[in-house]
């Protein structure tokens, strides 16, 4: 499925199996998750996006070839395609802010396809006894809000603001760790209120609802920057807001007398490996459940306009099913 320009539908297109270079992996896609960093390369939102690109950075796929991989194993692609490994960055556990860092589905093609060539040093083992649709969301969803609660620090009381894909995985990580979550929709979806009450929350309602009790920190998963002083005055003093998307609209003017008390607003950029690692191994230990909603691969475009939407609850997926014997086919 391909992005040939800003707004504009993905098209269903014949292209080359890709050629791996040194260092990279061919990978047959069995599933691949949609995330609203999607919708925001979809709407031309990030900078110099390569066109034409073939979008998609939840990736469970085989190993069909691959000098450092066993070929047939599993493996997960995540946003976090390449990074140089010798800056500043790199050396420092910051790889995620690497000034060379490549991403997957953005600056190198992605999952939306039945092959891609990753890299073999940011591809982690997936367990073959996971159905690949469930574990395709873990791969940027769960662990954006993996690094977002990290970021959150000791917080025992977490107000959760946007209660989508990477929230309602968050949600029982907190359950497991014996946090309390507040979750926060869009005023009126009662829908999304209850799952999150489902998955433990001690409180769902709407964002412009006032959080029953002061919360020790505040996630934003809404690309929403509004959200940012209403978070600010939904924390206590010392209390942190943290901004999980890698785009927000912008943020308006606020008094500053709800920033002082040493409260602390900061972003979220991409993830590490470590992150990964430490995540699926959490993920595994609960375990996380995703709820996904499935999709073939030449519906993608119905599955990114049901995500704007909010038409389903926790995670689309484009699932690719290949009778035996046959020609890979999107159901």
């Amino acid at each position: 499925m391909l992005l040939e320009g800003p707004r504009t539908p993905l098209r269903l297109c014949e292209v080359a199996i890709p050629e791996p270079r040194a260092g990279e992996a061919l990978i047959k896609v069995e599933a691949c998750a949609v995330c609203r960093t999607d919708l925001h390369i979809l709407d031309g939102e990030l900078a110099q996006i390569p066109y034409p690109l073939i979008p998609g950075h939840q990736i469970v796929g085989e190993v069909v070839a691959s000098r450092t991989l066993s070929k047939g194993s599993r493996v997960g692609v995540p946003w976090l395609g390449r990074t140089c490994g010798n800056c500043a960055y790199c050396e420092t556990a910051q790889e995620n802010l690497c000034d060379q860092a490549e991403f997957t589905g953005y600056t190198r093609p992605g999952g939306y396809a039945e092959y891609l060539a990753a890299d073999e040093r940011f591809c982690f083992p997936v367990a073959k006894k996971h159905a690949a649709v469930e574990v395709a969301p873990l791969l940027c969803a769960g662990l954006i809000g993996y690094r977002a609660l990290r970021l959150c620090g000791e917080a025992e009381r977490i107000g959760l603001f946007g209660f989508g894909a990477a929230a309602h995985q968050l949600a029982q990580v907190l359950r497991y760790q014996g946090r309390e979550f507040y979750a926060f929709s869009r005023a009126g979806d009662l829908e999304t209120q209850q799952l999150a009450s489902e998955l433990g929350a001690s409180w769902a309602g709407g964002s412009d609802e006032q959080a029953p009790k002061p919360l020790d920190a505040a996630i934003i998963f809404a690309p929403v920057g509004a959200l940012v002083p209403t978070c600010l005055r939904a924390v206590r003093k010392g209390g942190r807001v943290i901004c999980a998307g890698i785009h927000m609209s912008d943020i308006p003017a606020f008094p500053y007398s709800i920033l002082w008390g040493e409260r602390r607003v900061q972003s979220v950029a991409n993830l590490t490996r470590e992150d990964g690692l430490q995540f699926l191994e959490l993920a595994r230990q609960v375990p996380i459940k995703t709820a996904v909603t499935r999709y073939p691969l030449e519906a993608a475009n119905q599955a990114l306009a049901d995500l704007r939407a909010g038409v389903f609850a926790g995670s689309a997926v484009l699932e690719l099913v290949r009778p035996p014997g046959g020609r890979t086919k999107a159901r």
